[in-house]
């Protein structure tokens, strides 16, 4: 009896010393937790709890991580949107600025008589363009930060895209004739009916058509719409000098210029509008290009009807 007893108090002594031995291992895990927890509430995102296999704090401990990743990851997003914010205002700061001061430059030699005659008539026409091109610019801004602010409002109606289409290329002639551009249309006769913004497909149009006139240095375009059941195809291509093939996944990026002859007077805002506003449209906006041959421009919208 009396060894039945021994035997019952050392099991139980076991067992006790296990439990104790597992609770001061849970205290300590616990204890571990608080302190990194405390880091993390510091800020120090770096910290990890290393989990015990098989530990009641296991999940705890894998749920802790997981917050001190997400978070670590949203604070580097932040970061770097914020330093987009910063270059986005520097490059803006840069692109109001040199054109500015060139123009304040032309006007005071016209002023101060520094020119005068056919001098000064040149200059006089040189600070016209670039106000205009001034002009361009901050409309182009007000644009984009209206669409990067979710501030744009579209009114879609079902149209006659072929008919739409027609009226916006037939005011450009004149400027292609004016330009010395050959042109060619290709533009169904049956009607098409798809759902679109008038402004925005108007804006959408005229900017890629001013894109090639202004930096591709060519001298013919050629403007097409290829139609099925599903989607239409808006095709406007040149004969300029055409964007590498570095370049070219770039081309849609908001203030991005190309570097070759391309740039010019560009402000890096009209193609990055244009893809905003495709893409309002549920559409899709590319480009193909070789140097010294041309550039392409490709937009596919689909026929079925938008709800906004």
């Amino acid at each position: 009896m009396k060894s039945y007893l021994f035997l019952g108090l050392i099991l139980t002594g076991g067992i006790s010393l296990c439990l104790l031995l597992k609770l001061y291992r849970i205290r300590q895990q616990i204890s571990l937790i608080k302190e990194v927890l405390e880091d993390i509430k510091a800020g120090n995102l770096n910290r990890r709890v290393l989990a015990q296999d098989k530990d009641e704090t296991q999940q705890i401990c894998y749920d802790i991580n997981e917050i001190a990743e997400n978070s670590q990851a949203q604070l580097i997003r932040q970061k770097q949107a914020e330093q987009a914010y910063k270059s986005l205002m520097t490059g803006l700061s840069h692109d109001v600025k040199t054109p500015l001061a060139s123009l304040v430059g032309y006007l005071e030699a016209v002023e101060n008589g520094i020119v005068s005659g056919e001098e000064k008539e040149e200059y006089i026409h040189v600070a016209f363009e670039k106000a205009q091109h001034l002009k361009c610019f901050v409309e182009h801004l007000f644009e984009w930060v209206k669409l990067d602010a979710g501030e744009q409002f579209f009114y879609f109606e079902v149209l006659d895209i072929n008919e739409v289409s027609r009226n916006i290329v037939a005011d450009w002639i004149p400027v292609l004739e004016s330009r010395a551009f050959q042109y060619e249309i290709v533009i169904p006769e049956q009607e098409y009916l798809i759902s679109v913004d008038v402004n925005a497909y108007n804006c959408i149009i005229n900017n890629l058509l001013q894109n090639i006139i202004t930096h591709s240095q060519g001298n013919k375009i050629k403007f097409q719409i290829l139609e099925n059941e599903q989607e239409m195809k808006i095709i406007l291509e040149d004969n300029g000098k055409g964007i590498s093939a570095e370049q070219l996944p770039h081309i849609f990026e908001k203030l991005y210029q190309c570097d070759n002859a391309r740039s010019g007077k560009g402000n890096g805002l009209g193609l990055a509008i244009t893809k905003e506003l495709v893409s309002a449209h549920k559409g899709i906006i590319t480009a193909e290009s070789i140097l010294d041959k041309g550039t392409k421009f490709i937009i596919s919208l689909p026929k079925n009807k938008i709800t906004r």
